[in-house]
C-alpha cells in the first residue's frame, strides 16, 4: 500500500508511481524535486491547450467571484455560451448540448439519450476501444479494462476493429473491401432478428448505437482509411441505428480539426467530448446532440441528469479554453504539425532493431513495437533519463504521442529525436 491516503488509479497500490506536479509552462511540466519534462503526452491526453494558461485560470476566477454555484436548471453566460460555442464547432446539424463532469459520463449520457430516443435496447462497439471507467461506458469499452469487471451492461456487441496494420479479416488496406466496416451493417442486422416492436419506435432487439472512436488513441492510433467512416454512416442509416463519434480524446484539434470524424465529412448523431473541451483545467464533458434525436425530447422525458451539470467554473474554463483554440489558431497548428510527427516517427521506426508500425493524425501518433518486456522496461529508464512524458505500453508493446497543441515544431523534433535515442537504446539499433 502507498503511503499516501487516496487511491492511485489504474494499477495495484504497491506499483503506484506518483509524480508531483508542481507547475509548468507550454509544453513542459515540472515536478516537485526540480526536474522539467518535456510533455509528448498532454498528461493524461487532456492538456492541449499547454500547461499554466494564465488566461483559463484567470477566467476560473472571474466566473468563482461573479458565480460560483448553481443548480441544473440554472441559466447563465458562461453556460450559454458555451452551448452555443459548441454547436457552432459540430456544424448546423446539431441543436443541443447535454452538460457532463467527464468524457465516461458523457458516453454514459449517449448511451441512455439512444436508448431512450430509439426504444432500442442494444448498442455496438469496437474490442480496441476505450469509452470510460463507469459501468455502461466500461460495458462499450472493448480493451483490457472491462473484462475484470464483467458482466457488464446487457445488450453492448463488441464488433472487430479497423486494424490496417493487422486485419482482422486477413486483408491488407489497399485490396480489401473494407470487411471491417461492413462487417458492423452485418452485425447489426443479426442482432435483429426477432426483435420486438415498441410502438412505432421498435424494435427493442435491435441496435440503438453504433459507438465508435474516429481513431482508438489508448488502444493504439488506428487511422482508419477514408471510407470507413462513410461505410459505418450508411449501414446506421439503413438501419435505423445512431451513430455516436466519441471524440473524448480526439476532440478539439487532436487530429488536426476540430473533431477528428470532419475528415472523413460524415455527421455523426452526437459527439461525446471531455478532455480538451476545458484541457484539464476544470472537470466538464458533454454531449453533443443532433436536432433529429434532441427533438424526441420537446415532449419526452430526458431521464438524466447531473448535480453537478454545468458548473460554472467548469463552463468558464471550457469558454476561455474555446477562445484559446480560435485566438492562436491551434487547430491549425496541429494540423500543420502532423507531416513532421509522422517524419520523426517514420524515422524512428527505421532506426531501432525491432519491427515497428507507424500511425498517425494530427498530433496524435503511435510506435507499435514488437520487443520483448524487458526492452519496454529499458525504454521507461531511458525516457525517464532524459525527461520525456508520453503513453508507453509494454504489455500491449506501443508508445504513444499527444503533446499539447502549443508545442513548437522545434520542442517537437528535439523530443521525437530523444524519444528516438531511448529506442536505440532500449530495442537496439538497426543492423
Amino acid at each position: 500500500m502507498s503511503e499516501y491516503p487516496f487511491f492511485f488509479t489504474w494499477t495495484a497500490q504497491s506499483a503506484a508511481k506518483p509524480m508531483e506536479l508542481t507547475g509548468g509552462e507550454g509544453a513542459w511540466f515540472t515536478l516537485k524535486d526540480g526536474s522539467r519534462w518535456l510533455d509528448l503526452g498532454a498528461l493524461a491526453y487532456q492538456v492541449n491547450v499547454g500547461h499554466g494558461n494564465k488566461r483559463i485560470v484567470e477566467a476560473i476566477k472571474r466566473q468563482a467571484d461573479e458565480l460560483c454555484l448553481s443548480a441544473p436548471n440554472s441559466v447563465f453566460p458562461a453556460k450559454v455560451e458555451l452551448a452555443e460555442r459548441l454547436l457552432k464547432l459540430a456544424g448546423p446539424a446539431f441543436s443541443k448540448v447535454f452538460f457532463t463532469l467527464g468524457g465516461a459520463e458523457a458516453n454514459e449520457n449517449a448511451l441512455k439519450i439512444a436508448r431512450l430516443a430509439t426504444g432500442r435496447l442494444k448498442n455496438i462497439a469496437r474490442f480496441h476501444s476505450y469509452h470510460g471507467a463507469s459501468m455502461g461506458a466500461l460495458s462499450l469499452t472493448g480493451d483490457w479494462r472491462r473484462a475484470p469487471l464483467e458482466p457488464g451492461l446487457p445488450g453492448v456487441v463488441h464488433v472487430q476493429d479497423c486494424y490496417c496494420d493487422r486485419c482482422p479479416f486477413g486483408k491488407t488496406v489497399d485490396s480489401c473491401a473494407r470487411e471491417c466496416a461492413t462487417n458492423i451493417h452485418q452485425v447489426m442486422r443479426l442482432e435483429s432478428r426477432g426483435a420486438t416492436a415498441i410502438g412505432n419506435r421498435g424494435p427493442a432487439g435491435a441496435v440503438a448505437a453504433v459507438f465508435l472512436e474516429p481513431v482508438p488513441g489508448a488502444n493504439g492510433v488506428l487511422v482508419p482509411p477514408p471510407d470507413y467512416w462513410p461505410i459505418v454512416r450508411k449501414a446506421c442509416d439503413d438501419e435505423g441505428a445512431l451513430l455516436v463519434a466519441d471524440e473524448v480524446l480526439t476532440g478539439f484539434g487532436r487530429c488536426g480539426k476540430a473533431f477528428a470524424h470532419q475528415h472523413w465529412g460524415v455527421t455523426p448523431d452526437m459527439i461525446t467530448v471531455a478532455k480538451g473541451l476545458s484541457s484539464g483545467y476544470a472537470t466538464i464533458g458533454a454531449v453533443i446532440v443532433s436536432d433529429k434525436v434532441a427533438r424526441y425530447f420537446d415532449d419526452n422525458v430526458l431521464v438524466a441528469g447531473l448535480t453537478y451539470y454545468a458548473h460554472p467554473l467548469a463552463c468558464a474554463a471550457a469558454v476561455e479554453t474555446l477562445k484559446v483554440y480560435e485566438d492562436e489558431k491551434m487547430f491549425d497548428h496541429a494540423e500543420r504539425l502532423g507531416p513532421a510527427l509522422r517524419r520523426e516517427l517514420d524515422a524512428i521506426a527505421a532506426r531501432i532493431g525491432a519491427r515497428a508500425f507507424v500511425r498517425s493524425l494530427g498530433l496524435l501518433g503511435a510506435l507499435e513495437i514488437e520487443a520483448p518486456s524487458p526492452a519496454w522496461t529499458t525504454l521507461g529508464r531511458e525516457l525517464t533519463a532524459r525527461k520525456l512524458s508520453l503513453h508507453v505500453d509494454g504489455k500491449r508493446g506501443t508508445a504513444i504521442f499527444s503533446p499539447p497543441l502549443c508545442i513548437t515544431e522545434q520542442e517537437l523534433v528535439t523530443g521525437m529525436r530523444s524519444f528516438g535515442d531511448a529506442a536505440v537504446a532500449a530495442f537496439g539499433p538497426r543492423s
